[in-house]
């Protein structure tokens, strides 16, 4: 019976890859003491399936597509705060997770010659140790053989609990505090007692509003009216605020006169509140002060929702597909309004196969450029860089001319778990047979080099940054989750601090990160192969 299994298998390729992805999903969701693989788990599913089926080989680029698409769908996500995080503190955060993964890799190269461990095995360990599929495909080019997936395989368990073991144990010791978690957008009315001056208008008083602060509707003779700048207030009037703090409505209020409680709200015959999906590509990717909007339908938008955050409608803030925006509008022009912004659903998990085709054109392109590196060889971006540099650069740049680059969140996290689970089904479905053989041999040896390169990794940033450099506990634990790199380990982070620091810090290191791993694991591997 499991003869007649393995045979059916073995000459079945698609079949047994989407056995893979299937039971691999399955097995990902088992959760012990609050640790699952996730997605991981396909990768040992596919190792299993290839001991069982010796035969059987995916052959072709198919995990090279997914690997792709899971690195441009990072660097299209992350793009933004990665190049923010290049200035500032984020220069001392890419700094300090740099130099604890280069001691990591030193350490799995240490160990690996003490104990004589090959060295396609060594950079595998290490890959593994830091879950970078992205490292493992590098690893991979450039040692021409199976080997690096094989010791990615035995630390990659390792790899995505340790830190989260690590991350608990130092909050336990430190005991942090942390700030709630800012709300970004804010409302309240004001009754207008006192002015600057007689004949004062409501474009003087937006001139003198603190940053962040904005009138998005003035109540005045018993009507909503939209803010026009030359309009005259007079006390008595009432002023929507719409600001990014809550305590800005009190300083308005101190500032003009009081706060009041929903005259502009229960009266909705001028003006009401709507809620459209942003779902027009063309409106995407262009500052709100400069947004196309229908001439003759007067509309004030108070902010945007985007993924589970309500932001403040800044003039710089851009749309993006999947956006929701909350705006004033003429009851009568409702439905126009709608159909100016499209108002689908279908935007949520929409995104141009133009512009993500072009990316993925570019990244690979990159990606075969050869830098030279003095004495050692030449190493190029590779697969597992190009891709993700061309992204975060698209979306840093978030549209050129007609083009729009970003996509939503819903689409983006379908195509980056898409393409990882193609990528590690077909590495684990190829090197299942090697796999068995090796483990059988060295495996306890190369995951205890896998522990001790992860602990010197997490150890050197979470030590070093928060007793010697003073890095905040949620900004800490964002790096220490970007140094390590597995989603699942950021989760835990998020978890543990209720802020939104842990993801923007993370965005800031995971990127950099993972092109120090590639370049790191190409020069190691041309240096003992004779390059």
């Amino acid at each position: 019976m499991m003869a007649s299994i393995s045979e059916l298998i073995g000459t079945q390729p698609i079949l047994a890859l989407f056995l893979v992805i299937g039971l691999g999903y399955a097995v990902g969701q088992i959760r012990i003491w609050d640790f699952s693989l996730g997605v991981g788990a396909v990768l040992f599913v596919g190792l299993f399936i290839g001991a069982i089926a010796p035969k059987l080989q995916i052959a072709g680029p198919l995990g090279l597509v997914g690997l792709i698409m899971f690195l441009y769908a990072i660097g299209i996500l992350y793009g933004q705060q990665f190049f923010e995080g290049l200035s500032g503190p984020g220069r001392v955060y890419n700094v300090l997770a740099a130099g604890a993964v280069t001691a990591g890799l030193l350490v799995a190269l240490g160990l690996g010659a003490v104990f004589q461990v090959k060295v396609g095995h060594t950079l595998g360990i290490f890959a593994g140790s830091m879950v970078s599929t992205a490292a493992l495909q590098a690893a991979i080019d450039t040692i021409e053989n199976r080997d690096p997936s094989i010791g990615y395989s035995v630390t990659y368990p390792f790899g995505v609990i340790g830190p989260i073991l690590c991350l608990y144990f130092m909050t336990r010791r430190v005991k942090p505090v942390f700030p709630p978690r800012p709300v970004r957008f804010h409302m309240g009315e004001v009754t207008v007692e006192r002015l600057p001056a007689s004949g004062t208008t409501v474009g003087a008083v937006m001139a003198i509003l603190p940053d962040g602060v904005q009138i998005a509707g003035v109540r005045q003779e018993h009507r909503n009216l939209l803010p026009d700048a030359d309009l005259e207030l007079h006390p008595g009037d009432a002023l929507l605020i719409a600001a990014d703090r809550a305590v800005a409505v009190d300083e308005v209020a101190t500032a003009l006169g009081y706060v009041d409680r929903g005259r502009l709200a229960k009266d909705r015959a001028d003006l009401t509140y709507q809620r459209f999906f942003v779902s027009k590509a063309a409106l995407t990717g262009v500052k709100l002060a400069e947004l196309p909007l229908p001439a003759d339908v007067p509309i004030r938008i108070l902010h945007v929702r985007r993924y589970d955050m309500d932001l403040l409608a800044s003039p710089d803030l851009m749309l993006e597909l999947g956006d929701r925006v909350g705006l004033l509008v003429a009851p009568d022009d409702v439905a126009r309004a709608r159909a100016h912004f499209g108002d689908t659903l279908k935007a949520t998990a929409d995104f141009s196969y133009v512009s993500a085709g072009l990316g993925m054109v570019l990244g690979v392109l990159l990606g075969l450029i050869p830098v030279p590196v003095p004495g050692v060889g030449t190493v190029a971006l590779g697969i597992g860089g190009g891709p993700l540099i061309v992204a975060l650069i698209l979306g840093r740049l978030r549209r050129t001319g007609r083009l729009s680059w970003v996509m939503p969140l819903p689409a983006n996290i379908v195509l980056r778990n898409l393409g990882l689970t193609l990528f590690l089904a077909t590495v684990g479905i190829n090197s299942g047979q090697a796999f068995v053989a090796t483990v059988v041999q060295t495996g306890p040896l190369m995951l205890l080099i896998g522990v001790a390169v992860l602990l010197t990794t997490v150890a050197i940033v979470l030590l070093v940054g928060f007793y010697l450099l003073g890095i905040p506990y949620d900004d800490l634990l964002g790096v220490a989750s970007g140094a390590t790199g597995n989603p699942a380990i950021l989760a835990y982070s998020a978890h543990t601090a209720p802020t939104e620091r842990p993801d923007i810090c993370y965005a800031m290191i995971f990127p950099s990160m993972t092109i120090v791993k590639v370049f790191s694991v190409q020069i190691i591997g041309l240096i003992f192969t004779g390059g």
